[in-house]
């Protein structure tokens, strides 16, 4: 999986770089910070609502948006898409109840 999300931060990355007319990821770019946060804000929304329907196929769709909205704003801040793996990984290994999950949670 972490090869499709590689690929895909690559493609983003590489609009970023390289515009190219038509494309909406240039579009969102071009539009800027403001234009990007209100999408991921409303790939959010829809990811909840699809959710909240029971519909696997809707939420599957909306929850594809939404990482692909982020990784949008993720290019745009600067933010390697290996850093937020690395974090995933590190927050995967942590081993312990939910009170002391709940107490790092906290922390970090």
């Amino acid at each position: 999986m972490s090869d499709t999300l590689h690929t895909l931060y690559q493609v983003v990355l590489d609009r970023r770089a390289h515009p190219q007319e038509g494309s909406y990821t240039c579009y969102l770019f071009d539009k800027g910070l403001d234009k990007i946060l209100k999408k991921v804000g409303e790939e959010c929304a829809e990811t909840i609502i699809a959710a909240k329907n029971d519909v696997p196929s809707d939420t599957v769709g909306e929850i594809s948006d939404l990482i692909y909205h982020l990784m949008v704003m993720m290019a745009e801040k600067g933010i390697p898409l290996d850093d937020v793996l690395s974090e995933l990984d590190r927050r995967a290994k942590k081993i312990g109840n939910l009170k002391q999950m709940r107490k790092t949670d906290k922390e970090t």
